[in-house]
């Protein structure tokens, strides 16, 4: 099998794991693909991974039956620009707290890679986001699991970000921003904004004012098969724009517009995992906290 690697800094404490799961996938004689930024952080460790090979953004690797995220969620959001349009199945293996994408828990790990070797498990194909533009951006790689957002570049005044579905106007939001986020994203961001929860097969994006002015300017669900525009204006002719964790800085000149990506981002789904389950640990819902 030929599995690729990525991961963010570890502790001390979460070093023998990495260690561990590079042994035993050395022993499943698996062609490894590490990428550059961890490779980077292994060879800090001492850590040498032999007969491995190195992928980057400008050397991608070819192909591979899977690829392996060692962090969290956000570790997980930056494999998805190296993987692009390859669509390669990720196995999200979280060092730290339980995430709503990275659900594979530290001991759980020999279950996992035992799936993932008997090729027990299902995908579970996540909706993107495609971001259009009359310029450059992103390096090209104009895609997004989570979400797209427009923000005010500093803590001057408020921005208006007019906002259009299919060319049809929406609303002007006078605010800090405004978000766009898949099925995926509504756990993010958005929540934190007061956006609503949606299913990751909804098909469905979410449009989630950052603090607005007009406090009846609520989230609201569209039809992922829509075209959505926006016109920034404010005092200040800069503004940031993000995809997940990646930010530009733009003026009011450069046109967006946000669709549904081509290709999706393809999640490997274990027997044992299950959404409803992380949902309710990460929320906590049903615990009494009275106490």
């Amino acid at each position: 099998m030929k599995v690729a690697i990525h991961g963010k800094e570890f502790s001390t404490d979460s070093e023998q794991i990495v260690r561990d799961l590079l042994l035993k996938l050395k022993l499943k004689e698996t062609t490894l693909y590490i990428s550059d930024k961890f490779q980077k952080i292994l060879n800090s460790k001492g850590i040498v991974v032999e007969n491995s090979q190195v992928f980057s953004y400008q050397n991608p690797y070819e192909q591979a039956d899977a690829m392996i995220t060692l962090g969290g969620d956000g570790t997980l959001l930056d494999a998805v620009t190296y993987i692009g349009d390859k669509q390669t199945p990720i196995l999200g293996i979280n060092t730290g707290r339980l995430g709503f994408l990275a659900t594979t828990a530290k001991d759980a790990i020999d279950k996992a890679l035992d799936q993932l070797f008997e090729k027990n498990y299902t995908y579970d194909d996540r909706t993107m986001l495609c971001l259009k533009s009359n310029k450059s951006l992103f390096n090209d790689k104009t895609y997004a699991l989570n979400d797209f957002t427009i923000l005010k570049k500093d803590s001057s005044s408020m921005i208006v970000v007019r906002t259009f579905i299919n060319g049809e106007f929406l609303n002007a939001y006078w605010a800090d921003g405004l978000i766009v986020s898949s099925p995926t994203g509504s756990t993010g961001y958005s929540l934190s904004c007061g956006g609503p929860l949606v299913l990751p097969q909804s098909k469905n994006f979410v449009i989630t004012p950052v603090s607005p002015h007009n406090l009846t300017a609520r989230p609201i669900v569209v039809d992922d098969d829509s075209e959505i525009s926006f016109k920034i204006e404010g005092r200040n002719d800069s503004f940031l724009i993000s995809l997940d964790s990646r930010v530009e800085s733009i003026d009011s000149s450069v046109k967006l517009s946000i669709v549904k990506e081509t290709f999706c981002t393809r999640l490997i789904k274990l027997p044992f995992d299950n959404y409803f389950d992380t949902l309710r640990q990460k929320l906590n819902w049903g615990i009494d906290i009275r106490n």
